[in-house]
């Protein structure tokens, strides 16, 4: 599939490009897999894939792009892999967060910290704040992260305010609830791609992705990038999005 009629000049948002992404990056461990390696060098690899694809979306004048880079049912996985899976987290902020600040991106990052090393943590509160005014694509990082726990938390604190006497349960709104989950200020994503051809949410922004188009990728995480990219694109420029009813028009501006 050609490249071409999606291609747009840097940070320059095409009116049939999402605003914002969120993507389950999923095969890692298949590929790997498939070519007799370790699963370790299918997350290498992925790794590069993540590199390819920010910068597809940068160029392409996307605005947000979300990726699941660590659930927290992974916590369940070898203890090998998860020291693996660490390690790449830790090289892939030392090794590109300088770059991605001096490209005007702004890094946001959802989850909790249960269970995260000091170091990681420090990791990921430091490339925030470095990045914290940068007005380029947001790229948010869904790390040590699980949708329910998510919404658990946000409706465990509007209960502590109605305990609290500061609040009604009757003047509860969607609008509250969005504004206690990790994604304030994001808006919710438009695309949500998931790769490998597996075709479910894996308990990801289940409330944010209510009314968002699923395309769900045959390519594995590690072979992902602009091509794959501009594919999924263009299967949701193909959708009659709708709210509740109403039809809407592509390009991701609600």
């Amino acid at each position: 599939m050609s490249d071409s009629p999606i291609v747009t000049s840097m940070n320059e948002q095409s009116p049939c490009v999402p605003t914002h992404i969120a993507i389950i990056m999923d095969g890692n461990g298949r590929w790997a897999s498939q070519r007799g390696l370790p699963r370790f060098e299918g997350h290498r690899r992925g790794l590069e894939s993540l590199r390819r694809t920010i910068t597809a979306a940068e160029e392409l004048g996307v605005r947000y792009l979300t990726v699941y880079s660590f659930s927290s049912e992974n916590w369940r996985r070898p203890v090998t892999e998860i020291t693996e899976l660490m390690g790449l987290l830790r090289r892939f902020i030392r090794n590109d967060l300088a770059d991605l600040h001096a490209r005007n991106v702004r890094i946001r990052v959802m989850g909790v910290q249960d269970g995260l090393s000091p170091d990681i943590v420090a990791l990921l509160e430091d490339a925030e704040k470095l990045t914290a005014a940068n007005t380029g694509l947001t790229f948010v990082v869904a790390f040590n992260y699980g949708s329910r726990r998510e919404m658990t938390d946000a409706m465990r604190s509007l209960a502590e305010d109605v305990a609290a006497g500061r609040l009604a349960p009757s003047e509860i709104t969607e609008e509250m609830v969005a504004g206690r989950l990790n994604t304030v200020g994001i808006p919710d994503p438009d695309l949500v791609i998931r790769t490998s051809g597996e075709q479910r949410l894996s308990n990801f922004m289940l409330w944010q992705a209510s009314y968002s188009e699923l395309v769900f990728s045959p390519v594995l995480w590690p072979d992902f990038g602009r091509e794959a990219l501009n594919a999924s694109i263009e299967e949701y420029r193909q959708r009659d999005r709708r709210y509740g009813g109403i039809s809407a028009a592509m390009g991701g501006n609600r």
